[in-house]
């Protein structure tokens, strides 16, 4: 594969981290997704086939009936009215193509065929991103509550769309939802400081650095919850495979060669790259690192906006907040351990070469950033 992905979407950088729906929302959508079509919207039959995907998947002619779709193409533009119903089309199309390329029980596919091709690389270019399904969709876009006068947390969600009928899958992505919705305390901190540091104002930066501590620690918490509803082996061979990366693929009616794309992960996800940037973590450059890195295009494009203001703030690794820094490290540490152990118990003890749904070693990388991190301490 490919060790970067050519970045094709170039935009300026716009004033993110004041932006208040962060606090609210943190990086999932300011409002709940869209979670279906009007019946009598031309894009509603991207709902019936979503709603019948995990049975389609079961049969081995399910590429003859992809190949059959008639997919209208998006046509609006992507404006703040219209971006949630660009998220959902992208959403929906997302999982049709990649449940067409690596159907489980058959060959991964090396051409997407134009009927799905030319509409997803239609809508991933509004989005300015590359035309894969990636953590956006698959999580942040990728959600409903029960009850709307009640938070986003477990027990109050559930997924709009899988690939299998089984509950492992929502609570995979369930938990992911979780842990965004408690990162809203995080950048409404970082919102806090950034004032601070460039007006000399209050508030008070250890004060903050421990809202973020006690955001991280609850984060902790929901991931240790994963085993509850997700067996290790059904997650290994019926959903992961559907997640996995795109190699030397045709993307058919498009102008393109065959291109490697990274797969859904939650390194797409922009919470842990936010602390780290926020922190000044230094991670010493590997091909690991550049793999972290190039994750970053696949994250939505007003995070990667966020995430290069971040960056470019003062750092507040001090001697004045260091108690409060060092736990929130020590929290962070605590966060990547644990995801080192799904890791090793969901992915590493069921293949010989393990390899992540983006494609690289991902266990040599993971302990990389837990070391890296240890050694930052005040």
């Amino acid at each position: 594969m490919q060790q970067r992905t050519e970045v094709l979407y170039k935009t300026g950088i716009n004033d993110e981290i004041l932006d208040s729906d962060y606090a609210k929302r943190g990086f999932l959508p300011q409002q709940d997704p869209l979670s279906a079509f009007p019946a009598s919207s031309p894009y509603s039959i991207l709902d019936e086939v979503g709603r019948d995907l995990p049975s389609l998947l079961q049969d081995k002619q399910f590429h003859l009936y992809a190949k059959a779709l008639k997919i209208p193409l998006y046509q609006q533009l992507n404006t703040p009215y219209n971006l949630p119903e660009l998220r959902y089309y992208y959403l929906r199309l997302g999982f049709l193509a990649s449940a067409y390329i690596n159907q489980v029980g058959q060959k991964p596919c090396k051409i997407l065929p134009a009927n799905i091709a030319v509409p997803l690389v239609h809508v991933c270019k509004l989005l300015k991103r590359p035309p894969i399904l990636s953590y956006d969709g698959y999580a942040l876009y990728n959600w409903r509550r029960f009850r709307q006068d009640q938070p986003i947390e477990l027990g109050n969600i559930d997924t709009l769309q899988n690939f299998v009928h089984l509950y492992d899958e929502h609570w995979f992505i369930l938990v992911h939802i979780e842990i965004e919705a408690i990162a809203a305390n995080i950048l409404a901190a970082i919102a806090r400081i950034y004032t601070a540091q460039n007006t000399e104002t209050e508030p008070d930066i250890t004060d903050e650095l421990w809202k973020i501590d006690a955001a991280i620690k609850r984060q902790v918490k929901v991931l240790k919850r994963i085993p509850e509803l997700m067996d290790p082996a059904l997650y290994f061979k019926t959903f992961r495979p559907y997640i996995l990366f795109f190699e030397n693929v045709i993307f058919e009616g498009v102008d393109l060669k065959a291109i490697n794309l990274r797969g859904e992960t939650g390194a797409q996800s922009s919470v842990i790259p936010v602390l780290v940037a926020f922190l000044k973590i230094p991670h010493q450059s590997t091909i690991l690192t550049e793999h972290l890195e190039d994750m970053h295009n696949y994250m939505p494009q007003r995070h990667r906006h966020y995430l290069q203001q971040v960056s470019a703030m003062p750092s507040i690794r001090k001697t004045e907040y260091r108690v409060a820094f060092n736990a929130i490290l020590d929290h962070l540490i605590e966060f990547r351990t644990v995801h080192f152990g799904w890791a090793n118990q969901y992915i590493h003890q069921h293949v010989k070469n393990p390899k992540g749904t983006g494609g690289t070693p991902y266990m040599e990388w993971l302990q990389q950033l837990i070391e890296e991190t240890e050694a930052y301490k005040i």
